[in-house]
């Protein structure tokens, strides 16, 4: 039987609809099968698209950093939330400090400059220093004492007499304010609160307490 060959575009003919038939068969068996065909990214674009946006150093003030921080080898601030975070952290801490300082120191009163004020002031040292007395009971002798003027002066009694006149809202002179002065208290023998304080101190020591004066002691 004689062969013969096909002609060059019969053959390229023939190898293309065998190439169409090819993609039609992996087409079905892609649709059989539930696969999907899709084109491969471009490489560069999908790294461009992926790829970690450059993080820039700040510094304490939240400012790029320089190139010297990097140099000398000082640390950089992360960001300026942090700056702000680390910033409010200190201040509650100086703020937590402030109190407690505050907490341990006493409260001061503030008396009135007056013979209520003086009494009610002497009767605090007083209970402090576990002396005893009432309002009432100092009330009572230093109206009949002095009526209540802490610059009151005897000068006419004993006492007076012997050069030592008793003086201030409970009378006391001065060698008895010497010796029962309260610690605390002004070292002055007119001073309001010196005097009652050193009175009541006499008066607890050799009474019991000033409530149980009714008369000249």
């Amino acid at each position: 039987m004689p062969s013969f060959t096909l002609p060059r575009a019969a053959r390229i003919t023939r190898i293309t609809r065998t190439h169409k038939i090819a993609v039609a068969v992996l087409a079905a068996a892609g649709a059989t099968s539930g696969l999907a065909v899709t084109s491969a990214p471009d490489t560069a674009q999908a790294a461009s698209e992926h790829a970690p946006a450059a993080v820039k150093p700040v510094d304490a003030k939240g400012q790029p950093a320089k190139a010297d921080d990097a140099k000398t080898g000082r640390a950089v601030t992360a960001s300026v939330a942090d700056h702000v975070k680390v910033d409010s952290v200190a201040k509650q801490h100086s703020a937590k400090q402030a109190a407690s300082r505050s907490a341990e120191r006493p409260a001061v009163k503030d008396y009135p400059n007056n013979l209520d004020g003086w009494i009610r002031e002497s009767l605090s040292i007083m209970k402090d220093k576990g002396i005893p007395g009432s309002y009432e009971g100092l009330h009572r002798n230093i109206m009949r004492e002095s009526a209540g003027d802490p610059n009151a002066v005897n000068g006419w009694d004993v006492n007076a007499v012997n050069g030592t006149p008793s003086k201030g809202l409970l009378q006391v002179i001065q060698p008895t304010f010497d010796t029962y002065h309260v610690e605390g208290t002004p070292n002055k023998l007119t001073d309001p609160i010196a005097n009652i304080t050193a009175a009541a101190n006499y008066a607890a020591d050799r009474y019991g307490s000033i409530d149980n004066v009714d008369s000249a002691y």
